[in-house]
């Protein structure tokens, strides 16, 4: 990438409007481009011409501007040529999938034979939790965080269960410390050593989807195998979010969804990894046709010739309108590199972070100032670009005075507000007008507070 392109990435506008449409910034595809578009917005506190405030990249990323046009061309092909469209055309349905693969590998970084693209998340963490969780007497054990995200604390209970094993003594759970929002790296190795040899698999989040604490995966990864281990993440919230090297870091298997940070839209194609170690050795449990060798699958014997490593999980022809829209965002992040990008994205945060602290700060001195707490790591090397933020007033009502004034970011239970400047797309004048906007709605909310207050005193 040369120099003039590097330094688009750290201006107000990421890349060329041709990737992303929309108004305001020209890079993105916001909601109709307008606050009052956002379905809560509140006209009466926003500029009707000025552009949102779109914070929730960590939950659903924008649209990518080529997607319709990915789309209409393979409705057109469908409805041209039929059956015709498997093998023909810039995308044969029957290969599609492997037409974008170099684009997902480049950013996870991994080998071409080590990455598919296949599934939702959850339904690859359970194929390959079957290959790999083989519990015996002596190895029986699941570390995970305690807090993990649903799907991934529900796929461990089930694999637990679908062996006859107890939860409660087989599911090993790390907290943070008391008082303490986030974990420990050190309370992490510590944990693997002291049990290590009992946990048949490690399973982590690349970044904590609440805390949008980015663990040390090369550290977890390196200890847990010296103590016999298989060591997985969940990169849903690291993929396109953090540099990722999982074949030089040599985990043993990964998987991640495509909506997040991947802007391939809700319930998007997901990927899966397995390192090119276990080509030989691991598996899959549950085999369908896709998992057959290309060359002669379509022979039809019934004469199974597994295809090696990830390639063997594969169950089913692509879906070829997902395929459409992860190709359209893969693209955009083809133009760049996840390195450039992160280094707009701690700049990004960071200004986040510094504008919250200097504004919004717990006060000693004044205890009726309502102000915000960063629960997020502030070491860089320990975050994406998600600030999860609590406060001093009831979460819900500054969340709906935000959504009034035009922002959209995401909150989670108990008291999280999730924040995502996301480098792609998202400028440092999206930044600062959040900031200001934040202030208008503490503003509201302590008043709705005070009005509470006073009314129940009557």
């Amino acid at each position: 990438m040369c120099a003039e392109q590097s330094s688009v990435l750290l201006s107000d506008t990421s890349l060329p409007c041709s990737y992303f449409s929309g108004c305001g910034n020209p890079s993105v595809f916001l909601p109709e481009g307008l606050p009052g578009h956002l379905i809560l917005a509140d006209l009466s506190l926003v500029d009707g011409e000025e552009s949102c405030v779109y914070f929730a990249g960590n939950s659903l990323g924008l649209q990518p501007r080529k997607v319709k046009t990915y789309l209409d061309e393979e409705l057109d092909k469908w409805a041209r040529t039929g059956v015709h469209g498997h093998f023909n055309g810039e995308r044969p349905w029957a290969l599609a999938d492997e037409c974008i693969l170099d684009l997902m590998t480049e950013l996870v970084g991994a080998k071409r034979h080590e990455v598919a693209l296949m599934n939702g998340l959850t339904v690859n963490l359970h194929l390959q939790m079957l290959s790999f969780f083989k519990p015996t007497p002596r190895r029986y054990k699941i570390l995970l965080e305690a807090r993990a995200f649903p799907s991934d604390h529900y796929a461990v209970e089930s694999q637990l269960r679908l062996h006859g094993l107890d939860v409660e003594k087989c599911m090993l759970m790390i907290k943070p410390r008391e008082g303490e929002e986030t974990l420990r790296i050190e309370d992490i190795l510590a944990v693997i050593e002291k049990e290590g040899d009992s946990i048949a698999v490690i399973l982590f989040s690349g970044v904590q989807y609440y805390t949008g604490q980015l663990f040390d995966i090369p550290r977890i990864t390196k200890t847990g195998q010296e103590k016999g281990c298989f060591v997985g993440f969940d990169l849903a919230h690291a993929v396109g979010n953090v540099e990722l090297h999982l074949h030089d870091w040599g985990v043993d298997f990964a998987c991640w969804c495509s909506y997040k940070y991947l802007n391939s839209g809700a319930g998007g194609l997901a990927g899966a990894y397995i390192h090119e170690k276990h080509s030989q050795s691991i598996k899959p449990v549950l085999i369908g046709w896709w998992g057959h060798e290309f060359k002669t699958r379509f022979l039809m014997e019934n004469k199974l010739q597994l295809s090696e490593g990830i390639n063997g999980f594969r169950l089913s022809n692509p879906p070829i309108l997902l395929v459409c829209a992860l190709q359209a965002s893969l693209e955009v992040f083809g133009q760049t590199t996840m390195k450039a990008l992160r280094r707009k994205s701690v700049l990004l945060t960071g200004y986040l972070e510094y504008l919250i602290k200097h504004y919004y700060n717990e006060d000693k001195t004044n205890p009726e100032k309502p102000f915000v707490k960063i629960i997020t790591p502030s070491r860089i090397e320990e975050r994406g670009c998600q600030l999860t933020l609590s406060f001093s007033l009831p979460i819900k009502s500054v969340f709906k005075e935000l959504e009034k004034r035009g922002v959209a970011c995401d909150m989670r239970e108990p008291n999280a507000l999730r924040v995502a400047p996301v480098p792609l797309y998202n400028s440092f004048h999206d930044v600062h007008r959040f900031i200001e906007i934040l202030g208008s709605a503490i503003t509201s909310s302590k008043q709705a507070a005070n009005n509470t207050a006073l009314s129940g005193s009557y």
